[in-house]
């Protein structure tokens, strides 16, 4: 069975746990504050075969034995890249990761990570505190030849479930000679991060 691993990047409160639970559970955080690197885990099935979907949301705050950005790139298959629309300096700090992703793998890697790097606008609920352009973002998308997407982690599950699911086949696609990488410190399971943040225990997902 593959192992898929998708990195969530981006900016502390644009809302990338929210984006992760939103696709592991259907529900809506409006607040996370992540005190610790997170991997999440779930079994999905891409084209009738069973997969083991690992997703990387890294420490939001200062954290103790943090992983680099670099070492994070280099353990995912796949990258969702998450800007705030209303905070233009999130944007630019998602520029300059979708910059890093393709400097690291085109200079250590010889497989095409264009299908692989996904640019995504949160927050569209808040248009009328707009302060990144669509138009913007897109030339962003266009010139690093990355797939970009607009939406609300709080209103779009439907949305954001299709990003997961196009993320997944593209990384199985791509993932079949791929090389044993490093996981960044501070795994955590499925269980724990819905005990964590619905104070609740659920077996799986």
């Amino acid at each position: 069975m593959n192992d898929i691993k998708i990195a969530v990047l981006g900016s502390e409160g644009v809302g990338k746990s929210a984006l992760i639970v939103r696709f592991l559970t259907r529900r809506f955080i409006g607040e996370y504050a992540s005190s610790s690197e997170c991997i999440y885990r779930k079994r999905v099935s891409v084209d009738g075969r069973q997969v083991n979907l690992e997703l990387y949301d890294p420490c939001s705050q200062a954290c103790e034995g943090k992983s680099t950005l670099s070492d994070q790139i280099l353990w995912a298959d796949g990258f969702i890249v998450v800007y705030d629309i209303s905070d233009y300096s999130s944007f630019l700090t998602a520029r300059a990761i979708v910059h890093l992703i393709r400097e690291i793998h085109l200079g250590t890697a010889k497989r095409d990570v264009d299908s692989l790097i996904f640019l995504v606008g949160n927050k569209q609920d808040l248009c009328h505190m707009r302060e990144v352009q669509r138009e913007e973002a897109q030339r962003l998308a266009a010139e690093s030849h990355c797939h970009f997407y607009e939406l609300s982690a709080a209103e779009h599950h439907q949305e954001v479930a299709l990003i997961f699911s196009k993320m997944v086949q593209n990384a199985s696609l791509g993932s079949k000679a791929k090389e044993r990488r490093r996981r960044p410190s501070g795994s955590k399971s499925m269980v724990k991060l819905i005990n964590n943040v619905f104070g609740k225990r659920r077996k799986s997902v």
